[in-house]
């Protein structure tokens, strides 16, 4: 059984009421006698009720965190980067992955609801409109990363999709390459429409035309999906010199394929890959890839929702948050180089 204060007062000698006011810092008690019942509660193990606490405050001191996948190593990090700034708050988080199924969606928001979390970050591409007016109806802030829709938002962090595709893309046609493949994920939303706006400028503005043969779509972003892009391109007449995958995972998919039917990487197909997952690095060869700031992303969303939570409003005096909008860094590494027709 957990330690109580009628448990501490007991073995002090003292009202329930003088540890209750020791513990929480009232200048009625005497230090001496406060720094004494501090002292035997730590001895004893007593921790603090949260949810007491909680109803003190109005406040619970938790914030929601709503992911896509938790075993997609690009949440890791965005969760690492709002563990960051959350440091010495006083807060910690719950984590939740909706997997893209509505009828998960709604058990989250129904638990975060009960619990009586002061603001959610979601994380998650795709979450229904419904589901996040349910937890404004609670009277939760709500601030979105990357989401496909950040309009319907008014406190959103996103990656500035459009430049890094293009970066990734100018790298390849610096290299020689012309053929260009993109194996995207149509269920991305926005972030795939900019990805491919992003190449589709790039092309266009140094006078390269795409191949509607190499632009390939998959229902989704893991591994497996990158492998059933690279499928799709093998069965071609003609392979690209050049892929650029919609994210890493995809990435290390098309390598495995081509690893597996003997097709050298760079010196036959040079292959770059997006997010800049910590798997990325370790691939043979290196994945090029662009490396978006996922930690310096979770840790903006936090600190965006914490004001939200403590001001009811933005630092400029608005209720709303323009979407902050964030880039990240071209890394060149082993999977590229130039193409010798």
């Amino acid at each position: 059984m957990p330690v109580t204060i009628k448990d501490i007062a007991k073995a002090a000698g003292v009202s329930h009421t003088t540890v209750s006011r020791s513990l929480n810092g009232n200048s009625l008690i005497p230090e001496k006698t406060a720094a004494y019942i501090r002292s035997l509660a730590e001895e004893m193990g007593y921790l603090p009720s949260a949810a007491a606490r909680g109803l003190k405050t109005n406040r619970s001191r938790v914030l929601g965190v709503i992911v896509s996948r938790i075993d997609n190593p690009y949440f890791g990090e965005v969760v690492q980067g709002i563990e960051d700034a959350l440091k010495d708050t006083g807060y910690s988080i719950f984590v939740a992955s909706s997997n893209h199924d509505c009828s998960q969606e709604k058990s989250i928001v129904q638990a975060f609801g009960e619990h009586r979390v002061d603001g959610v970050i979601i994380g998650s591409l795709y979450f229904s409109r419904e589901h996040s007016n349910s937890l404004t109806k609670y009277g939760i802030p709500i601030v979105v990363i990357n989401n496909q829709s950040p309009r319907n938002y008014d406190h959103s962090i996103a990656h500035d999709d459009v430049f890094g595709a293009q970066e990734i893309t100018h790298h390849l046609i610096q290299l020689g390459h012309t053929r260009i493949a993109y194996i995207g994920n149509d269920h991305a939303g926005r972030i795939n429409r900019d990805r491919i706006r992003g190449f589709q400028k790039t092309m266009e503005d140094a006078g390269i035309s795409i191949d509607p043969e190499l632009m390939i779509g998959t229902t989704g972003s893991t591994i497996d999906h990158g492998i059933e892009g690279m499928k799709t391109l093998l069965s071609l007449p003609r392979l690209p010199s050049a892929i650029f995958c919609f994210n890493d995972l995809m990435a290390i998919g098309a390598l495995k394929v081509m690893q597996q039917e003997g097709i050298d990487v760079p010196g036959q197909v040079s292959l770059a890959g997006f997010d800049n997952i910590s798997y990325s690095a370790y691939t043979t060869p290196a994945l090029t890839t662009f490396d978006q700031p996922k930690r310096l992303i979770g840790s903006e969303a936090a600190r965006m929702l914490l004001d939200l939570i403590n001001r009811g409003q933005g630092p400029d005096g608005n209720n709303k948050h323009p979407t902050r909008l964030i880039r990240g860094q071209l890394l060149i590494r082993e999977s590229t180089a130039a193409h010798h027709p």
